[in-house]
């Protein structure tokens, strides 16, 4: 018989090979060198090929055929480890490597193009990546719309058109609102989210509340830059974040605590779990609610500011000269349409989400092609935000995403922004950590989202997490009462 050992020891292979894959990635993205794209390239494509060997082979199917598991936490590694082994024994080895290498080949010419606003250079690149989209989801299988077999990576159990229902109700609720704001004028004076902030300084101050605020510290963890902001983890021991910095100065800080959320969710997750398929988010979307936790709920709020207002006087006196506390929390909620995604406040970001997504299934149906991208980009851009980008590298390049072939990604950013009001109104249940957040405090918080969220990785599903943390399915109703109380107050609304 088959023992727990013996599959732990070749799952524990293939973690290591997926790490040491990510950890060539993280690399790639801050420090190597741009001649040597063609050969990483090609060493990403033998572990990724090397990875699905492995975890493919039909010994890898006896061993979860044979094993009899021993308590909850075998049980779950082997549920989780055994439907991971139904999806990846549907994709051949060759086309994992093939698609491996046209990510990396897609991705380099991506980051030319952006840099040359040339979307012409990349669409070969793009029309690559969505052929291999549609391959892998007709390997994969899916009854209603290959999009289904696509989203499901990034958040099991969800379908395309459970993500048209739920944008709708969100675009038709949020929609009159922002009308309203738009409607009332400035809140602030915003040409402080401009004024001079050294490059250091800004990294300097966003790491230092990084670790006092959310417990992100150098003894696990570290920062560094890169075109487009990420989170990477080798273990959770070993996690990277990188940033940006810009004259736009919010841009460094609110994506060091954004990525700071991602960080923190796979520290906290159990360490029973490491070097198993358990040992990551439960999906995308559920981690997609951490980091915007961090960036919005907390970082954006006024309990945050006046507690480290002080902090930025002294690191940025230029930014804080003539403010105080609530007058810089009503600067950086700002609400106002603009072309950057990653940039854009918390009523309007959730428009640049629903487009994408539009646009991905118009490409994978082929109702839309890749050359015509740019001008229906342009054009929904002006029917939702009322702006048309003056170039591709502000409007369709803008985003890494489809040049590393994450068709199926993008709903999980506005689901992780439902999630995380809801998981941040059940934890305010608890009078501690309630009393924690108004005086910025997080801690009590912390604690609460690795007992009832982190710990358990993989092991429950996204529905199954969201239920047991907050006592109910996902839903848009917690969100958009956030929404309206808080910019209702910002912007003096009747």
């Amino acid at each position: 018989m088959t023992t727990f050992d013996e599959l732990s020891r070749r799952l524990g292979q293939v973690s290591d090979l997926g790490a040491a894959a990510s950890l060539l990635s993280w690399e790639q993205e801050t420090s190597m060198p741009p001649e040597a794209a063609r050969v990483r390239g090609l060493q990403l494509a033998t572990l990724a090929g090397l990875s699905h060997e492995l975890f493919t082979a039909p010994e890898t199917g006896a061993l979860l055929d044979g094993v009899q598991p021993n308590g909850d936490t075998q049980a779950a590694v082997v549920r989780v480890a055994r439907q991971d082994y139904a999806k990846a024994t549907r994709l051949p080895t060759a086309f994992v490597e093939d698609r491996t290498r046209a990510q990396n080949e897609a991705h380099h010419a991506w980051v030319h193009a952006r840099e040359h606003s040339d979307f012409g250079s990349f669409a070969p690149y793009l029309e690559r990546m969505m052929d291999l989209a549609r391959r892998q989801a007709d390997l994969r299988g899916f009854e209603d719309h290959p999009y289904d077999a696509l989203i499901d990576d990034y958040e099991p159990g969800m379908r395309a058109t459970q993500v048209q229902s739920v944008f709708a109700d969100l675009r038709d609720r949020t929609l009159p609102l922002l009308e309203q704001i738009r409607a009332a004028g400035d809140a602030a004076d915003y040409s402080v989210l401009t004024r001079p902030f050294p490059a250091g300084a800004q990294k300097e101050f966003a790491w230092r509340v990084a670790g006092e605020a959310f417990g992100l510290t150098g003894e696990f963890a570290r920062q560094d830059e890169s075109a487009h902001p990420f989170q990477s983890n080798f273990s959770r021991s070993d996690i990277r974040i990188t940033t940006r910095v810009e004259a736009y100065w919010p841009a460094c800080l609110f994506g060091t605590w954004h990525e700071t959320g991602h960080a923190m969710y796979e520290r906290g997750v159990h360490d029973r779990w490491e070097r198993t398929p358990v040992s990551a988010g439960a999906s995308l979307g559920v981690h997609e609610s951490q980091s915007r936790m961090f960036e919005n709920l907390l970082g954006r709020s006024l309990p945050f500011w006046q507690r480290y207002f002080p902090q930025l006087q002294e690191a940025a006196p230029q930014v804080t000269a003539g403010l105080d506390a609530a007058a810089l929390y009503r600067a950086v909620n700002r609400v106002q349409p603009s072309l950057i995604r990653v940039e854009a406040d918390e009523v309007t970001y959730n428009f640049h989400v629903m487009l994408r997504f539009e646009l991905e299934l118009a490409l994978l149906e082929g109702s839309l092609s890749v050359r015509d991208l740019p001008e229906a980009w342009n054009a929904k851009m002006q029917a939702y935000l009322g702006l048309t980008p003056p170039d591709d590298a502000s409007g369709v390049l803008q985003d890494i995403h489809w040049s590393a072939g994450l068709i199926g990604y993008f709903p999980t950013y506005t689901l992780g922004n439902l999630l995380s009001v809801q998981l941040l109104e059940a934890a305010r249940q608890d009078a501690g950590v309630a009393a924690g957040i108004d005086r910025a405090e997080y801690g009590p918080l912390r604690a609460w989202l690795v007992e009832q969220v982190h710990q358990h990785g993989r092991s429950l599903t996204p529905a199954e997490l969201t239920v047991q943390a907050t006592g109910r399915p996902l839903s848009a109703d917690p969100y958009v009462a956030y929404l309206t109380r808080k910019y209702g107050e910002i912007y003096s609304l009747s």
